[in-house]
């Protein structure tokens, strides 16, 4: 089938991946000159099945309520009026009755995308710093602790292998932590890696295998007309300059990230996904006193909802915070800050004299569940919503909708042949 899909993030990338594997031409669109420039380029880079719980809980809107006024908080919401941010709040809210269903359903795809995802990497030969040393979740209080315990449970339960750790294990784990925690938890399977490098490269494998990638061009009609599905694009070209171009495919696929609710609306869908945005900082390690001081294993400060990855000797990313901020990509001194202060407090000896801020809004619906369906429209599919777990789960939910795809496929042959 001529398939096109709508977004070259990690998610995008990884559904042309399954497609072409299945035999399926496949065309790429994507409002950037090149793949994984938006929320795909500097996440915190964990591969984290031990991070699979859902926020819809009656503890969460607790938390953002005590942090609503407080600007260095882990959670910050812009109280502006909005019917989009309302919504998707009272959505959240109707969604809590299905926590532990979902988070178990969370750590299985998690548990399957890992799989896939390192299988692409073997296969494709992509050099993306991929590190397999587990994620060490730490604990300062015994509070904490204790309500990990009962999240620890549920993930076990649903197949994750993730044990209880002392303070003197949290520093055999990882010996650059010289701080004294209440206790922590290690998931020994998880693994980090650099999300835009394996986007990028996976990206250049599919262009290899034959994909077409039409970038700089913004979606701006969808529709299906005679059993096929048509895409309007407004293609930049130099000076600023723009053209109209009409595409027609047998099937569309929408990983567009924070943009699937506009252009599901195009077609009369509601994908109420909400740009929830993060930051991270890329402390790059000039020298060897700073390598030597970074942690090597991927950690999480659950007090400060903080997450790190080491990628490579050179480079150590610090991830963290959920602004509800609508479309905003501002990066705020003040929202940075708690990052750097954090890394210079754990890890001393490490200088943050050169370091990089970044800002990405991650693709969230309701229930913190990513969506694979098809659209109301014949032709049209979705795969989009994975929020802060995009690169965790996008290899198998990318497996999920070229099913649907296939499945889709069979169906329309065996009408043809009847």
């Amino acid at each position: 089938m001529k398939i096109a899909i709508i977004g070259s993030g990690i998610t995008g990338v990884t559904t042309a991946d399954a497609l072409l594997s299945r035999g399926h031409s496949v065309t790429v669109i994507d409002r950037h000159p090149y793949a994984a420039m938006e929320t795909s380029y500097a996440n915190g880079g964990q591969l984290s099945a031990s991070n699979a719980e859902v926020w819809n809980s009656w503890e969460t809107v607790a938390k953002g309520v005590k942090w609503m006024f407080k600007q260095n908080a882990p959670l910050l919401m812009n109280l502006r009026p909005s019917w989009h941010k309302y919504s998707w709040l009272g959505e959240f809210v109707a969604a809590i009755p299905r926590y532990r269903d979902n988070t178990a359903a969370t750590v299985l795809l998690a548990l399957e995308a890992r799989n896939h995802l390192f299988e692409i990497a073997e296969r494709e030969k992509i050099d993306f710093n991929l590190e397999k040393r587990g994620i060490l979740h730490f604990y300062h209080d015994a509070s904490g602790f204790k309500r990990a315990e009962r999240v620890n449970s549920l993930l076990n339960e649903s197949g994750l292998e993730r044990r209880a750790v002392t303070n003197e294990e949290i520093r055999q784990i990882e010996p650059a932590l010289k701080s004294d925690f209440y206790g922590g938890f290690y998931t020994p399977s998880d693994a980090t890696g650099d999300i835009h490098k394996f986007t990028s490269g996976l990206a250049h494998s599919c262009q290899r295998r034959g994909a077409t990638f039409i970038n700089q061009a913004l979606v701006t009609g969808l529709r299906n007309r005679d059993g096929k599905v048509t895409v309007t694009l407004a293609v930049e070209g130099g000076l600023g300059a723009s053209r109209i171009g009409v595409l027609e495919f047998d099937r569309v696929i929408v990983c567009a990230g924070v943009g699937s609710r506009q252009i599901a609306s195009m077609v009369g869908d509601r994908v109420n996904v909400y740009p929830v945005k993060g930051y991270s900082i890329t402390v790059y390690l000039d020298d060897v006193q700073s390598q030597e001081a970074a942690p090597q294993v991927s950690l999480l400060d659950d007090a400060a909802k903080i997450v790190t990855s080491r990628l490579g000797a050179d480079r150590f990313r610090v991830a963290g915070t959920a602004e509800f901020n609508g479309f905003n990509l501002d990066i705020r001194a003040d929202r940075v800050k708690p990052l750097v202060d954090w890394s210079r407090h754990l890890f001393p000896g490490m200088s943050t004299r050169r370091v990089v801020s970044w800002a990405g809004l991650r693709p969230m619906l309701p229930d913190m569940m990513p969506t694979v369906r098809k659209s109301r429209i014949p032709g049209i599919l979705y795969n989009t919503g994975h929020g802060h777990l995009g690169w965790t789960l996008s290899a198998a939910t990318a497996q999920m909708v070229a099913s649907l795809v296939d499945d889709v496929r069979l169906a329309d042959d065996h009408a043809l042949a009847s």
